[in-house]
């Protein structure tokens, strides 16, 4: 049995975070086990809190952590990792809800000493009949399709223990952990069946400010660690993006003219986007480990 400690890192997520606790609570286990929960309240000024401390009032597995003001998601990971008892972690944003049996399917890889690294499999919960929504399934659908190539950490992860803290300035914590455990020669595994449900930015000012961040937190960590993540290289992206829809051509199923002529606008857009990051992390130097939260990603119905 792999017990684990759940962390959630979270600021201002009282929309959500009660939801996501309970499918916390609905998961099933055959082989694994929660060992604790652990969430990270860092300058909460909403009702987070006072969700957590009445979920911890049926579940003593629930233990909150409170930084008194906000310092960046790098700081809440990092004091997660002080806090945590077990050997492998399992890092969950507080925005997202979880299948019964995701949590057991992201941890159960580890009795294998070899495993260090899983992640799991994203599906946004947004109308496809907009342009946005349409953008963050076709992003999540190649981030999928990517990491079942080499794999992408993304929203949910698991590791073991194996590093101390990620960098402080970190604007990716999810991509600033793949070096620190794969640079150590453990298995990094994309676990497509460990199915978590988020919802991508529903304007297009928090489209952009988040891929741009993306972006900028990427190259950091290509430059400061020497690892480059799987979704960085623009080919290999527009290579899977063009089997993508070969493969639905060669369906039957045929593409919507307003499909094709969103498809280019987001690959414009996203150029765009890498252009702004680009600039923010060469030029301006931007720090990016505090950044505008994307409300209209926070609350799934």
């Amino acid at each position: 049995m792999i017990q684990f400690s759940l962390g959630i890192p979270v600021y201002n997520e009282g929309q959500n975070i009660g939801r996501l606790l309970q499918s916390v609570a609905n998961s099933q286990f055959r082989f694994c086990q929660i060992g604790e929960i652990i969430v990270i309240a860092s300058g909460c000024t909403d009702n987070t809190k006072e969700v957590v401390a009445n979920f911890s009032k049926s579940e003593p597995r629930i233990r909150l952590v409170e930084e008194p003001s906000r310092l960046g998601k790098a700081s809440a990971v990092n004091l997660l990792l002080t806090e945590s008892r077990f050997e492998v972690v399992v890092m969950c944003c507080g925005d997202l809800i979880l299948e019964t049996e995701t949590l057991e399917r992201l941890v159960a890889p580890f009795a294998d000493l070899e495993v260090g690294l899983t992640g799991a499999h994203p599906e946004p919960l947004n109308n496809k009949q907009s342009f946005l929504g349409f953008s963050a399934h076709l992003l999540w659908q190649l981030h999928h399709l990517i990491s079942l190539e080499s794999p992408k950490t993304g929203e949910l992860i698991a590791f073991r223990k194996v590093f101390k803290r990620i960098p402080l300035l970190s604007a990716t914590d999810e991509a600033n952990i793949e070096p620190l455990v794969r640079g150590q020669a453990y298995k990094y595994l994309y676990i497509p069946k460990a199915l978590v449900y988020n919802l991508g930015p529903q304007t297009l000012g928090e489209l952009i400010d988040q891929r741009r961040r993306i972006f900028a937190g990427h190259l950091a960590v290509k430059r400061e660690q020497s690892y480059e993540v799987s979704t960085l290289n623009p080919f290999r992206i527009l290579r899977i993006l063009l089997k993508l829809s070969i493969i639905r051509l060669a369906s039957g199923k045929g593409v919507p003219i307003r499909y094709v002529l969103w498809t280019i606008s987001l690959v414009g857009l996203e150029g765009y986007c890498r252009v702004l990051g680009w600039g923010d992390y060469f030029l301006i130097k931007k720090k990016l480990n505090i950044w505008a939260i994307a409300s209209s990603t926070k609350k799934i119905l």
